[in-house]
C-alpha cells in the first residue's frame, strides 16, 4: 500500500467513527459547491469534463479485453441519446475475476481496506462537479440535488460504511490467551479470531439516484472484504462508472488487482442483472429499485440480501402552529424532484373535521386548498420552480401520471408541463392531486411514483393513524411525515408508526424535509417493513457481510 495512506486518513476514519457513535451532525464533504471549498473553477471544469464523455467510449476501466461497447443512456434535459459507450464483459467473466480478486483483498486488514477506500473518496471528491453533470443528465435531478446526492452526500454514506465496517471488524482483540482457573491448575488456551468475508458481491443500482443509493453497498461489501460487481442501471451508468473508475485507480496505485471492485453494464439486447444475482458463486446483493424485482432478489437461496424497495409514505395532518409553513414544507416536499425519490411523500390523511390551527379549527377543504395552492405556487415559479422540480427521468412515470386520472376520487389538480429556461426538450410534469375518501383503499395501498399526491379525508386523526400505520405494515414505508401540536397524539404516532418501522418527521417547516436523510445520523430505511430488509447503515449492513470464525489451541508454557 502507498506509503503513509493509513497515516493520512486516521483523522478521517476516526472523526467518522465517533459520529457514528454520537449521531451528531458530521459531514466530511461539504454539501454546498462552493470555490473557496471545491475551487473556483471546479463547476466550470466538470461541466466540460462531463461533455467529453459523450458520444465516446469510456476507457477510465481497468478492466481489459472487453467483448463489446455498448450504452443506452439519455438525456432527460435534452431527450437525446448521450452517445457513451462502456465495456462489456459476460456475467461469467465477470465473477471468475472477482472470485480470482478475491483472495488477494480478503487478506488485507481491515485498517489498510479503510485507509484505501477513503483515499478513493478523496479522489472521487475531486469530480464531485463532472458527476454532478452525469447525474442531471441521466436521472434528470436538479444541478444542486445532483451535486450533493451524488457528490458529497453519496461521498458521505460511502464514509459511513467504510468507518461502520471497520468498526465491526476492529471490536474484538485479535488474540488473547484465555485463561480459566481449574483448582490446582488452570487451563490456558490461545485464541485468534478472524473477520471472514463471504464473498462475491453484487450491486444493483437504481435510475433515479445512481451513487447514493449504490456506494453504501458497495463500500460496506468492499470494507469486509467482498469483491464487487456494480451493475447499474442501464439508464444511468455515468456517474457511478466515474466512481468505479477511481477505486480501481486506487487499489492498483497499491499494488492491489482493479477487479476488487468491477462494472458490470449490460449488452444492448440482453439484460444480464438475473445472471449475475443467481450465479451461485455471487454470495452478497444489495438491491434497490421496484418491490417486483427486490422480491425476486430476495427469494434467491444461498444470498446475503439487502434490499431497499418501494413504499407507501404518508403525511399525518392533526394540529399546527401556522398552516401556510406546513403547506409551503409539504409542497417542497412533493415538487422535490418531481417527486421521484423513495421518501417523497404520498398519502395526505387529513380528518374530516380540518386540522387544528393555532387553537382554531380550520375546515378540511380550506387546508387541502392551502396544500395545493402551494405546490402549484412552486411548481410556477420560473425562478425557483425548475431548480426543485427537475426532469423526469422515466417516460413511465409520465404515463404514470396520466393513469392515475382512473383513481377513485375528485380531481383536485391537474399535471402539466412547464418550461425549463435552459433546456427547451426537458421532460417535465408538474404534480397532480387528488381527493380520495378513506374507504377506497385500493387507490392508495401502493406506491405511485411520481408526482403524485392524494388527500384522503379520515374520520378523524385516530383512523388516520390506523391507516398510515396499515400502509406501512401491509405495503412498507421508507417515511412519514406527522403535524400536531398534542403531545399525546404525537406519542401516539410515535407508538404505532414504531411498531410498522417507519420513521416519522414532526412538525417540519423551513429548511429540513421528510425526504432528507443525514448521513451517520439517520438510517435511511429500517429493514423492518416490506419497504426493504435493510438500512442505511445500522451494524447489521456490515456484520452480515463476513463471519467472525475463531481457532485455539493450548498455551504455550
Amino acid at each position: 500500500m502507498e506509503l503513509n495512506l493509513s497515516e493520512k486518513h486516521t483523522s478521517i476514519l476516526e472523526a467518522a467513527v465517533a459520529a457514528i457513535d454520537a449521531r451528531t451532525f458530521f459531514a466530511q464533504y461539504p454539501e454546498n459547491p462552493l470555490p473557496e471549498v471545491y475551487g473556483e473553477n471546479a463547476d466550470k471544469e466538470g461541466r466540460e469534463k462531463y461533455k467529453t464523455h459523450l458520444n465516446k467510449q469510456f476507457t477510465e476501466l481497468l478492466q481489459q479485453d472487453p467483448e463489446a461497447w455498448v450504452g443506452q443512456e439519455d438525456s432527460p434535459y435534452e431527450q437525446q441519446p448521450l452517445g457513451i459507450k462502456y465495456p462489456y464483459f459476460a456475467t461469467e467473466t465477470l465473477v471468475s475475476r472477482a472470485e480470482e480478486a478475491f483472495h488477494q483483498w480478503r487478506k488485507v486488514k481491515p485498517a489498510d481496506r479503510a485507509a484505501l477506500l477513503i483515499e478513493s473518496l478523496e479522489q472521487i471528491k475531486h469530480r464531485f462537479f463532472e458527476i454532478a453533470y452525469a447525474t442531471m443528465h441521466t436521472t434528470g435531478q436538479a444541478y444542486m440535488m445532483s451535486f450533493q446526492a451524488s457528490g458529497p452526500h453519496a461521498a458521505d454514506r460511502a464514509l459511513e460504511a467504510i468507518a461502520s465496517g471497520y468498526q465491526e471488524q476492529t471490536r474484538y482483540p485479535e488474540a488473547i490467551t484465555w485463561e480459566k482457573p481449574m483448582g490446582k491448575y488452570n487451563l490456558k488456551l490461545d485464541k485468534t479470531w478472524k473477520a471472514v468475508p463471504k464473498g462475491v458481491a453484487l450491486v444493483i443500482g437504481c435510475a433515479t439516484f445512481p451513487t447514493w443509493n449504490t456506494v453504501p453497498g458497495m463500500y460496506a461489501s468492499l470494507i469486509t472484504g467482498n469483491p464487487v460487481i456494480i451493475k447499474p442501471h442501464p439508464k444511468a451508468v455515468l456517474p457511478i462508472a466515474i466512481v468505479v473508475a477511481e477505486v480501481q485507480k486506487v487499489l492498483q496505485a497499491n499494488g492491489l488487482n482493479p477487479n476488487i471492485c468491477q462494472l458490470a453494464v449490460d449488452a444492448d439486447d440482453h439484460l444480464i442483472t438475473k445472471e449475475l444475482a443467481e450465479n451461485p458463486k455471487v454470495k452478497l446483493i444489495d438491491y434497490t429499485g421496484g418491490t417486483e424485482f427486490g422480491n425476486y432478489v430476495e427469494s434467491l437461496k444461498g444470498k446475503t440480501v439487502f434490499t431497499e424497495k418501494t413504499g407507501v409514505n404518508s403525511i399525518i395532518l392533526d394540529s399546527v402552529e401556522d398552516l401556510d409553513k406546513v403547506a409551503q414544507n409539504l409542497a417542497f416536499s412533493v415538487n422535490l424532484y418531481s417527486g421521484q425519490m423513495c421518501t417523497a411523500p404520498q398519502n395526505f390523511f387529513i380528518p374530516a373535521s380540518g386540522v387544528k390551527v393555532a387553537g382554531e379549527t380550520v375546515p378540511y377543504e380550506e387546508v387541502v386548498k392551502k396544500i395545493a395552492d402551494a405546490v402549484t405556487a412552486l411548481a410556477n415559479n420560473p425562478k425557483a420552480g425548475p431548480h426543485i422540480l427537475g426532469a423526469i427521468q422515466n417516460p413511465a412515470t409520465i404515463e404514470r401520471v396520466k393513469e392515475s386520472a382512473s383513481i377513485k376520487g375528485t380531481t383536485l389538480l391537474n399535471s402539466g408541463d412547464f418550461s425549463n429556461p435552459v433546456f427547451a426538450n426537458a421532460r417535465t410534469c408538474t404534480p397532480v392531486i387528488y381527493e380520495v375518501d378513506a374507504s377506497e383503499k385500493e387507490s392508495y395501498s401502493r406506491e405511485l411514483f411520481g408526482p403524485i399526491m392524494l388527500m384522503i379525508k379520515t374520520q378523524d386523526t385516530d383512523q388516520s393513524i390506523a391507516l398510515a400505520q396499515e400502509m406501512a405494515l401491509n405495503y412498507g414505508a421508507i417515511s412519514c411525515g406527522a403535524y400536531t401540536t398534542d403531545p399525546e397524539t404525537k406519542e401516539k404516532i410515535m407508538d404505532e408508526m414504531s411498531l410498522a418501522a417507519t420513521p416519522v418527521s414532526f412538525n417540519l417547516t423551513g429548511g429540513i424535509y421528510v425526504n432528507q436523510n443525514a448521513s451517520f445520523s439517520d438510517f435511511h430505511v429500517t429493514g423492518g417493513n416490506p419497504a426493504g430488509n435493510a438500512s442505511f447503515t445500522n451494524p447489521e449492513f456490515v456484520i452480515k457481510r463476513f463471519t467472525w470464525v475463531g481457532f485455539r489451541e493450548p498455551a504455550m508454557a
